[in-house]
């Protein structure tokens, strides 16, 4: 992925920080940084949020047969993710950072795996499961694709008088 800023930092370097700021403003829904940063970010985090927009629906069904206590063969329905999903979620889970659901305050240890215990990549599934519906309606009211960030300037960075700014999720 090519970043045209160079943001004082090595090539290695400057592409995982931008995967990684893109990672937090996707779990988080806004961030604090530079403007130059929050727009190599933008680029990034908008292109992952297309890519499960256009995929979070291919879905395939897929129907097996499992033997139950009784040794009874039954059919089960399972519900896969289709090619183009699969694919869509093999680049976003290179691109950004595998963060993990962190337990509630005051959340009993069993519910937090019970909640949790189908979910192994939970920022992708976020992705796909809340993220990509929602921008998804929100094209079709709209009309319009793209423009899923919003970047609002704040006031310069004590010290070094860097141009700061929030980069939110609209």
């Amino acid at each position: 992925m090519a970043i045209a800023r160079k943001l004082g930092k090595r090539t290695d370097q400057r592409v995982q920080l931008v995967n990684s700021q893109a990672t937090e403003l996707l779990w988080h829904g806004q961030i604090k940084t530079t403007v130059e940063r929050a727009k190599e970010v933008r680029k990034v985090a908008e292109k992952m949020i297309t890519l499960a927009v256009n995929t979070y629906e291919d879905t395939v069904t897929v129907t097996k047969q499992k033997l139950n206590q009784k040794d009874e063969k039954i059919d089960v329905k399972f519900v896969n993710d289709g090619p183009k999903k699969l694919a869509a979620r093999r680049k976003i889970m290179a691109t950004l950072d595998d963060l993990q659901e962190l337990q509630a305050d005051k959340e009993k240890k069993a519910d937090f795996k019970k909640r949790t215990a189908d979910i192994n990549h939970p920022l992708v599934e976020k992705l796909f499961r809340e993220l990509a519906p929602k921008y998804a309606k929100r094209a079709a009211d709209l009309g319009t694709k793209g423009g899923y960030t919003r970047i609002i300037r704040t006031e310069n960075r004590r010290g070094d008088d860097a141009s700061m700014c929030i980069l939110e999720l609209v």
